[in-house]
């Protein structure tokens, strides 16, 4: 199947309609390099994990941001992404809807003005609309995981 097609599908099961277009999200995993994961867990089993172990896997800097752990992946994590010191090209939450919009906004304060993407089933409307209407990509309610797969087949 066409990857754009695939894409594309996979934004229709996102409950924001407003997400970037496929051709966006193939350039977004293309030129991003280094990832600010919040969130990333201690448990194996929990996707905040799984999904940020693959993206390292594949070959992305993946900068852990969890106030709980010391290191995760084998990297010192910070305690939050306000914290971290390289330049980031992506933000990505994993935290609960209830709890993104601040994260999204400490995202914004960032000087290199990294993307935003939130995780599936985490939306922050209010924060995205504001971080969109600033000229921020940002993509809501979609598993980065599922996306980058399409990319590689």
């Amino acid at each position: 199947m066409n990857t754009l097609v695939e894409l594309e599908r996979l934004l229709d099961e996102s409950s924001d309609g407003d997400n970037p277009p496929p051709q966006c999200l193939v350039e977004l995993l293309t030129d991003s390099q280094t990832i600010a994961v919040i969130g990333l867990s201690r448990n194996l089993e929990k996707p905040a994990r799984r999904v940020p172990s693959y993206l390292a896997a594949k070959g992305f800097d993946v900068i852990p941001v969890n106030p709980h752990a010391d290191r995760l992946l084998g990297r010192r994590s910070y305690p939050t992404v306000s914290d971290v010191d390289e330049s980031v090209d992506l933000v990505l939450i994993f935290r609960p809807s209830e709890e993104a919009g601040p994260f999204v906004e400490e995202a914004m304060r960032r000087d290199e003005a990294p993307a935003i993407w939130l995780q599936t089933g985490v939306r922050s409307p209010a924060e995205v609309q504001a971080a969109r209407q600033a000229g921020r990509t940002v993509v809501q309610d979609l598993c980065i995981f599922r996306v980058h797969r399409v990319l590689m087949e």
